[in-house]
């Protein structure tokens, strides 16, 4: 086959191919999963009984399925992309198992306390079976809202200066820098620093609410600083230069346009940083310790918190041990469940806040 144009030599062609490529239905992928796991499990679960192994070789009995009929079906590129895609999906499977295992084992051995004692009730007068965790949600509560209202400021005014104001000047190459290194603390120097400074001021057996929540706003402020950081270099540059060339001043301009069109992200950052701090144990351990009843001052006297109560109620469970290790599994639980419940808040706020792109 040939290739002509009026006035110049012929030309050869470079293919002869259809425009419509023969390719694989839409529900090939599952059934190739759902033949390789029929067929490993038939042959290895009668003999072997080990589900780890019939996992395995159903992964790769579906690889091999899936490359095969894409590779006579449709051709070796579309064969190669199919590949990937399975594995891919295959690893994400893997990434999957340890956060599942997790949040079932955690279920079910939780659920058993889950009633309306465990959040109606402290531990006060309570020595074998009952109570409930009253005092250490209201703690972990009161502790984490300090520890943001702390954070969140400098944080954020720590981000727009590096973004806004610093550029490459030396102050915003150090505050980087010191960013960077608090990012990759033990939350357990978190809690000794404070402890220490608080011991020098006040003596060394002082345990106080507020304590705990300036160990928790340390290990916040370097997840808002990036968070923020990053959303505001978003930011396109063209809204900047419009306002300026209005006439609005820079911090206007930050305030009014930068900021509002990166609320969505800068609230996503900050609800991740919460769910960061919110399961700490160790900087509590040596800041708050534990205490029994319900105490809603963080200027006086101990608290407890979820994070603590559960692993003093699986270390020091009392008599019976049954009953603390049910109330450590609740425990664990209900911090599970509000952890949850921040990020679906992060996504409602990501969702309302987000510039608006339509009409």
């Amino acid at each position: 086959m040939t290739t002509t144009t009026p006035g110049s030599r012929e030309l050869p062609a470079t293919f002869d191919q259809p425009l419509n490529q023969a390719t694989l239905p839409r529900w090939f992928p599952w059934g190739s999963l759902a033949l390789a796991v029929v067929v490993a499990g038939a042959v290895l679960l009668p003999t072997t009984g080990s589900i780890a192994a019939t996992v395995v070789v159903a992964a790769l009995l579906h690889l091999v399925i899936t490359g095969v009929a894409s590779g006579v079906r449709e051709g070796s590129r579309k064969a190669k992309d199919r590949l990937v895609t399975a594995l891919v999906t295959i690893a994400f499977g893997i990434a999957m198992v340890p956060l599942v295992s997790v949040v079932w084992t955690v279920i079910d051995n939780g659920r058993h306390r889950l009633d309306a004692a465990f959040f109606t009730q402290s531990m006060f007068r309570i020595v074998g079976e009952g109570g409930g965790a009253l005092h250490a949600i209201w703690g972990t509560i009161i502790v984490t809202l300090i520890a943001t209202v702390i954070s969140v400021p400098i944080g954020l005014m720590t981000a727009v200066y590096l973004v806004e104001y610093g550029a490459r000047s030396r102050l915003a190459k150090a505050i980087t820098f010191l960013v960077d290194v608090m990012t990759g603390i033990p939350s357990i120097v978190a809690g000794l620093a404070v402890a220490a400074f608080f011991a020098l001021l006040f003596g060394p057996s002082l345990r106080i609410g507020i304590m705990g929540a300036i160990a928790l706003a340390i290990l916040m402020i370097p997840t808002v600083v990036r968070s923020t950081e990053e959303m505001l270099k978003l930011v396109p540059n063209d809204l900047r230069e419009a306002a300026y060339a209005l006439g609005v001043p820079k911090w206007r301009t930050v305030v009014k346009v930068v900021l509002r069109t990166s609320l969505s992200g800068i609230a996503t950052g900050v609800t991740l940083a919460v769910a960061r701090v919110a399961g700490e144990t160790a900087p509590l351990l040596v800041t708050l310790g534990l205490t029994v009843g319900t105490n809603f001052n963080p200027l006086e006297g101990r608290m407890a918190t979820l994070p603590v109560f559960a692993y003093y109620s699986y270390t020091q469970p009392g008599v019976p041990a049954e009953a603390g290790v049910e109330r450590a599994w609740t425990a664990a639980l209900v911090l599970i469940i509000l952890v949850m419940a921040l990020n679906l808040v992060a996504r409602v706020i990501s969702r309302v806040f987000s510039p608006k792109t339509g009409r």
